[in-house]
Parts: structure tokens; sequence; C-alpha cells
């Protein structure tokens, strides 16, 4: 017998407990539904790596879902003034976006050469049309109706997307919180209508810079600030990974959902979702 044979016999041996009949009880398979998560891969081409492609994009959706669910728990703690549960779950937010931003370095395997073997297959589905990424995006404020008719083939999806679209985000419950502090923000700013994108108000920004310059009386807006600065920033650098992966892969091809690719990726590194909180710096 070898040394590894007999160290898994008294392994096996102190532990005797371990179930081992589950014809009538619930495994790990089960509780996960492992059967329909990894039967999932249906792929279009046959091609060996369209695999590691809808893998990847697959657990990026699934890290998403995630976020959205802990994005809005927040804003619901935000809401009752329970900043500490907040910042937990925006703590949270930020290690997945760190998960998601390790995918893109994955990806990036995946050469150009081997990537048009399949590519054309995979018709007009793109990543731009993610509805959790836009659903994202509207939780941090970034509203862009144009997008909502992508959806309207799928009326319950639309329908919720379009809920998402109107709802308050978390910049919105911030500024709520600092009103309810005691700081003076513009009452018409403060009945603004959500559905629109958002943009930089003075009110605000004194608010914030107020914060900054005195953080021992305002300690739990200043960790919320920084909170919302760490989503932010992760964000970008999620969008950037992105954009060099994809330039990585295609160069600057369109892309399959007819976006311009690359230069469309660009674009969106100079949106800001609270953008009183990047200004306040060069003011403190």
């Amino acid at each position: 017998m070898t040394n590894y044979e007999n160290g898994q016999n008294i392994a096996a041996a102190s532990e005797k407990n371990i179930r081992t009949d589950f014809k009538e009880s619930m495994t790990y398979g089960d509780y996960l539904h492992l059967d329909k998560l990894l039967t999932a891969q249906d792929g279009v081409s046959g091609h060996h790596d369209e695999t590691l492609f809808i893998i990847i994009h697959q657990v990026s959706e699934l890290w998403m879902k995630l976020i959205l669910h802990e994005l809005q728990s927040a804003i619901d703690h935000i809401n009752k003034d329970d900043l500490q549960t907040a910042f937990k779950q925006l703590a949270r937010v930020s290690r997945i976006q760190a998960q998601i931003i390790q995918g893109w370095d994955v990806l990036s395997t995946l050469t150009p050469a081997e990537y048009m073997e399949f590519r054309d297959d995979l018709g007009n589905a793109s990543g731009f049309q993610s509805y959790q990424y836009r659903m994202i995006e509207f939780a941090l404020g970034y509203k862009t109706k144009h997008v909502l008719k992508i959806y309207e083939k799928d009326e319950p999806l639309h329908a919720k997307l379009e809920t998402a679209f109107n709802a308050p985000g978390l910049y919105d419950a911030a500024i709520q919180k600092l009103a309810r502090s005691g700081f003076v923000i513009d009452e018409d700013f403060l009945q603004r209508d959500v559905s629109m994108v958002y943009e930089s108000n003075e009110s605000v920004r004194e608010a914030w810079k107020t914060v900054y310059r005195d953080v021992e009386t305002h300690w739990e807006l200043y960790q919320l600030a920084e909170k919302l600065v760490d989503i932010e920033d992760w964000l970008q650098q999620w969008r950037f990974r992105h954009m060099k992966t994809v330039e990585r892969i295609i160069g600057f091809k369109q892309g399959t959902g007819g976006s311009s690719g690359v230069n469309y990726l660009k674009k969106v590194l100079d949106q800001y979702f609270f953008p009183e909180l990047w200004e306040i710096r060069t003011d403190i």
C-alpha cells in the first residue's frame, strides 16, 4: 500500500459520520441546481473556445445578479438611516466587481484567430444587451432611455427595466440622507426627475465638501461617500478591462450588437455616476 493510499484510509476512518446515502434527502448538487447550471453552456458553433466565452459571460451575469441584490438592499438601508448595514453591502459590491475584472483576464486568453472562428455564429447577440448591466447603471444613476427598446420583445423584462429606470438610485438615496442630516440641498433638486441622467449640483457639492472638511463630525457620511467612490472606481476599472480585452481580441471592429466596439467602450469611460465626489477632490 502506498503512503497516499494509507493516508486516504486513515482520513476515511476518522470521518465515520460523513453521509453517503442521499436517496431521500437533498444533495449539494440538488441545492445548487447543478443539473441546470452545468448544462447551460450549449454553444452554437461547436468550437472548443466557445465554452470559455460562454462561461465567462454567464459567471459575470451571476455576479451582476448579486451586485443588484446588494445595491437594492443598501439603498433600502440608507433610506432607513441604517448606514452600517449599507456599508457592509457596498463593500461586498466592490469585492464582487474585483472578481468580474479578473474574469476579463481569463477571457483575454482567447486570441483573435480563435474568436474569429465562431464570432459570426453569434449573430447580433452582444454583451451590450445585458439587461442586468443596464439595471446596475440605472441603480447608479446613469439613465439612457433609448436602451430600453432592446428589451421590447420580452414584455415582463421590459416592464422590470422600466421600473428600475424610474426608481431612485443609490446616489439619490445618499443625497436624501445628506438632506435628512441637516445639509441644505436645493429643494427642486431633491424632487428632480430621477429618470434623467444625473448631473452635478452645487448644493450637493457643497454638502460633500463640508463632510470631507470635518470628517470627525460627519464620520458616517464620510464613510458613505468613500464607499460610493470605491464602487465607481471599481466600475471604471471593470469598463477599462472590458475595453482592453475587446481591443485585444477584435481590435476596432464593430461590435456584434452594432455598437462601434472599442470606440463606444472608450466613450463610456468618461461617464461619472457620482460627479461631486470627484469634483471635491480638487476643492478640498
